[in-house]
């Protein structure tokens, strides 16, 4: 025996192993089992395929087998049986190749393997000298399959709400739910995909096989419309497509309107729609309006007991979708205050307008115990609020400036509806939360208000405050299209005519060649050492949403220092900055929080290699959404994530639009060497569809 260890004990030392005992492989698992990638399962959840399935297993031999750096190859043996028409029983067994442990076994079945037919079977492992249990032997199981070759049947699709065309031609409408009811005649169909023209898509299953399902859709827009369907059955299989065409209608006007343009004096609000709203002896007519809107006239609320407008009747049905909207500028934002509310019982069974949490305060929209708050109030500024509750999804939404603020939650409307208010909201001893500041244009829908319609509602039309085309010069100056004021150049700026003989000077030494204009017949051009033009003043107030556009070349590939083609300064630093940063390979748009030197300044940036004097520019614009506290920077009409960033506030600037300098500590300084054209300047936010129109020679469309 001792010579037998010595042995064993040479022979490991020497390199040679000696087999240990076979152990024969493990039981598959039935959880490494599959059928065509549906797990193992039998009876009531044997899973249905499309075709004759691939068999797959996770097969394995005892570590235990082997040496380090070995592995044990192994063969998957297969067998499937079912029972023909006839009652007899089927086999069917297949042998895979040789593989190592832990590997994945597949067997995909002959094509005669029967239809409509519940074929079971099982696998085991074998390492060529020993094989192991079956898998459903033991505390295994049996894997079945049924192979399905018949596709679903067609389905059927109705509308109430949305009639076909040869039914009803134009059905109402924008922000009117429709509910489709989809089914087909097969019984084993378990679920349905769909697709609306413009979306949304998805899929949706029945509650149990072969009923019928209901999509709800709320159309976004106006204009003809589908859906498409089809049906998938348990195997997988669909049908074929089903369409229903149907055609939606404009959404229906506000239920109740109140612009609030009424002759000052006034002691009546008008109703464009609905009842004339009765108005407290603390409301004076004739206020201001937000500029850009279609509204002319507001009503100032003096927050008393008196600063009240009501119709003294219900106008919003609460258990059922409605929207409130209106034009507010609060006078101060350190209380609660309401703009519009409608009376439940003893308090209100919605209010919009502002609230004080810890946080600061913020636009709100209450229906019930629920409130959505978002948005930052600012004492004399002008937001278009919108409050929304949506009885198919049972939420709450608000909409400030056109925008969805906030976090959509749900909301049960509490107390029987009463009178509409305005300015005030009901409390237990009586009104409170009484406004301060200016109203205009409240309306009440009685439909869902698309995102769509809630940024139209909000919309402040831009209006051009200058567009100076560059391409002449008289007396130092170059004229604004529409007979504005115009820019004075300074020294080393220029107005280059483009010559328009084509020539080159490589070619022909007495070539009087110029760059071609970037836009029109001339440009702009600066030298890099003083050359800039300005303006008299201010052109944009830079407190307020404001867009410029500018056309620019820079001269050289690798400037040696940041240039600055735009920018409109304050007293102590400049508001806005455009400007090249060559460190960088940058186009940044650089606006200082406060107007102190050094402040915190926000930057957005788009990358882009310097012109060397070639080219036809780049077309840039900025923008500054003073309703949503947003910067943006655009590149020839493109933006993105980095060029886009939040400035909660915006400063006044009394300083002169510059073209081709920045201020640089107490003097002027990054003046630009290059061409510029095309300035143009707007009050307001243009929309990302309005800006790729800067720059080509015309003003974009502000429709």
């Amino acid at each position: 025996m001792v010579g037998g260890c010595a042995a064993a004990l040479l022979a490991i030392a020497s390199g040679t192993a000696f087999a240990a005992e076979n152990l024969p492989p493990k039981q598959p698992l039935v959880q490494d089992l599959q059928s065509q990638s549906k797990a193992c399962a039998t009876g009531d959840d044997t899973p249905y395929v499309s075709a004759p399935p691939r068999l797959s297993a996770l097969l394995y031999d005892p570590e235990e087998d082997n040496q380090p750096s070995e592995s044990s190859p192994v063969q998957g043996e297969f067998e499937a049986w079912w029972t023909d028409p006839a009652g007899a029983e089927q086999r069917r067994t297949y042998t895979t190749t040789t593989l190592s442990s832990g590997s994945r076994f597949y067997w995909t079945l002959p094509d005669d393997t029967p239809a409509n037919t519940v074929v079971s079977w099982h696998v085991r492992a074998n390492d060529g000298q020993a094989k192991s249990a079956w898998s459903d032997e033991g505390d295994g199981s049996v894997c079945s399959f049924v192979y399905d070759d018949a596709n679903p049947e067609k389905a059927a699709i109705s509308s109430p709400e949305y009639p076909r065309p040869e039914d009803v031609f134009w059905v109402d409408g924008v922000g009117v739910y429709g509910h489709f009811t989809v089914d087909s005649p097969s019984d084993d169909v378990v679920s349905y995909t769909y697709s609306f023209l413009g979306g949304p898509h998805g899929t949706v299953a029945p509650e149990r096989p072969g009923a019928a399902v209901t999509i709800p859709y709320l159309p976004l827009t106006s204009g003809p419309k589908d859906l498409t369907v089809r049906a998938i059955d348990r195997s997988g299989r669909s049908s074929g497509e089903s369409r229903y065409d149907f055609n939606v209608k404009s959404g229906r006007p506000p239920v109740a309107r109140w612009e609030l343009d009424d002759p000052a004096g006034s002691r009546t609000a008008s109703a464009e729609t609905g009842a004339p709203a009765r108005a407290g002896t603390g409301v004076t007519f004739g206020g201001p309006a937000p500029a850009g809107t279609g509204t002319t006239a507001t009503v100032r609320l003096d927050g008393s007991g008196h600063g009240f407008l009501t119709p003294d009747a219900t106008v919003a049905d609460t258990s059922e979708s409605f929207a409130v909207s209106a034009w507010a500028r609060p006078a101060e934002t350190g209380r609660a205050m309401t703009v519009a509310s409608q009376d439940a019982d003893v308090r209100p069974g919605f209010a919009l307008g502002l609230r004080t949490p810890g946080s600061g305060p913020a636009w709100s929209f209450t229906i019930g115990d629920t409130t959505v708050s978002g948005g930052a109030p600012e004492t004399g500024e002008w937001a278009h609020l919108l409050g929304l509750y949506d009885a198919e999804t049972g939420r709450a939404h608000l909409y400030v400036n056109g925008h969805e603020v906030g976090s959509p939650a749900e909301a049960t409307p509490a107390g029987t509806p009463g009178a509409f208010q305005i300015g005030r909201a009901q409390g237990a001893t009586g009104y409170r939360d009484r406004w301060q500041g200016d109203i205009g244009d409240v309306q009440v829908h009685d439909r869902v208000v698309v995102p769509g319609e809630a940024a139209e509602l909000a919309r402040r039309k831009p209006e051009s405050l200058g567009h100076w085309s560059l391409e002449t010069e008289a007396d130092g100056t170059s004229p604004e299209q529409s007979d504005g004021a115009p820019l004075r150049l300074g020294g080393g700026a220029s107005i280059h005519r483009d010559s328009g003989n084509g020539c080159l000077p490589e070619i022909d030494p007495d070539c009087a060649y110029g760059p071609p204009a970037l836009v029109g017949e001339g440009h702009l051009h600066l030298d890099g050492a003083s050359g800039h033009a300005a303006a008299d003043g201010p052109v944009v107030d830079t407190g307020d949403s404001f867009t410029l556009g500018v056309v620019v070349r820079l001269a050289d590939s690798e400037p040696a220092h940041p240039m600055t083609v735009l920018s409109q300064a304050g007293d102590h630093t400049d508001a806005f900055k455009v400007r090249y940063e060559p460190s960088t390979h940058t186009w940044q748009l650089v606006m200082p929080e406060k107007d102190e030197a050094g402040a915190h300044e926000t930057v957005v940036c788009q990358i882009e290699g310097a012109d060397g004097g070639e080219g036809l520019g780049h077309r840039l614009a900025v923008t500054y959404d003073d309703g949503t506290d947003t910067i943006t920077l655009y590149l020839d009409g493109q933006t993105n994530a980095e060029a886009t960033a939040s400035l909660p506030d915006g400063w006044h600037s009394t300083g002169a639009l510059q073209i081709g300098r920045g201020r640089v500590g107490d003097g002027w300084g990054e003046y630009l060497h290059g061409d510029v054209d095309e300035v143009q300047a707007f009050s307001g936010a243009l929309r990302d569809t309005d800006v790729p129109g800067l720059g080509l020679g015309t003003d974009p469309c502000l429709c």
